[in-house]
This record gives C-alpha cells, structure tokens and sequence, in this order.
C-alpha cells in the first residue's frame, strides 16, 4: 500500500499515500478565517470531517493523524482561553469528550488516550491558538514505531475518511444519538 519516493534534500523518507489525493486536491484554497468556526457552518459535515454535535461543542476528524481516529472536540464559541468558557459550554464540551471516548472504544478499541488542549500559542504546539480545541488520540499498545524516531518519517495506517465512517457509526449507536442522514455529523442531546 505504501511506496516509497525516495530521501528529500533535508534527510526525511517520503512514503506514497494515494489516498491523501483528495484532500490535497480539494476544491477551494482551503478555509477562510478560523475553520473551527466555517466549517461547522458548512452543509455538508462529511466534507468538513465533523462526525458528531451537541449544542455548544463538535468533533471533527484531524487531517494530519497521529493515529487513525484522531479527532478535536470543539466549542463552538471562538475563544483561546480556557477560563473564559461559560458553565453550559464547559459541560457540554466535557460531556461530548466523554462521549467521544466510547464512541472510541466502539469503533477502535484503543488500549489507552492522550487527551488534551495546546494554549497559548507558539511554545504550547498547535496551529490553530485562538479558538480551544481537545486533542483526542486513541493509542494501542506498540503504536510507536521506529519509523518517527530513526528515519524522520511518519506512517498513517488508515485513511482519514475510513475512521471518520467508522467513528461515526459508532457515534451513531450511543443512546442520545440521533442522525439524520450519512453526510450529516450524528446529534447527541445530554
């Protein structure tokens, strides 16, 4: 499934990945202004990788993986600082990370997570400061490879748009769930 494309001029293995393709040659330039607050608004929650909703926060699939099913949960509200989330908002941003964990557990049966937010900008890590997301990552046992540390390279075992179908039915199967067609993230009601 993987070729290789040879050493770049800075020392990193290229590995082939055909199905990236679509999102390299997406229609548009990409997102105008904080994708966290167009994409959500967009028609079509398939195509901005949102995979579930609950009124004040959503999850979205993470184009660059560090594992398959690497997702953000996301309030809605376009703030950096954490402290400056309201009650309701806090709550239902915490109640969907939980409820993104056992979509996890259903679709991918990880061993374990590495949960958490990058604020403040620059030293923190992140590309995106000023509208506070969760990283959520499912890890299994022996995920960590040779490939990152010894050849400065990065594998990405399954397609983004393979475990957005499978967290999505996952999601689909919790109890509050409702869904109102394939293209559109599930709904959950706390």
């Amino acid at each position: 499934m993987y070729k290789s494309l040879g050493v770049r001029s800075d020392g990193m293995e290229q590995l082939f990945a055909p199905w990236r393709i679509e999102w390299v040659t997406r229609d548009g330039e990409g997102v105008e202004g904080c994708p966290f607050c167009v994409l959500p608004d967009r028609d079509d929650d398939r195509a901005s990788r949102i995979v579930a909703r609950s009124d004040h926060a959503f999850v979205i699939m993470n184009n660059y993986p560090y594992n398959p099913g690497h997702t953000m949960v996301v309030p809605h509200d376009h703030e950096g600082d954490y402290r400056a989330l309201d009650d309701d908002v806090l709550l239902d941003h915490a109640r969907l990370k939980q409820r993104t964990f056992d979509a996890m557990d259903r679709a991918f049966q990880p061993d374990a997570y590495n949960a958490g937010l990058n604020l403040g900008g620059g030293p923190a890590g992140g590309s995106i400061d000023d509208h506070l997301h969760t990283h959520v990552v499912p890890r299994w046992d022996g995920d960590t490879n040779f490939m990152p540390v010894v050849s400065d390279t990065q594998v990405i075992v399954e397609a983004v748009d393979d475990s957005y179908d499978r967290l999505h039915d996952a999601f689909a199967d919790d109890p509050d769930a409702t869904q109102s067609g394939d293209d559109r993230a599930v709904r959950l009601s706390f």
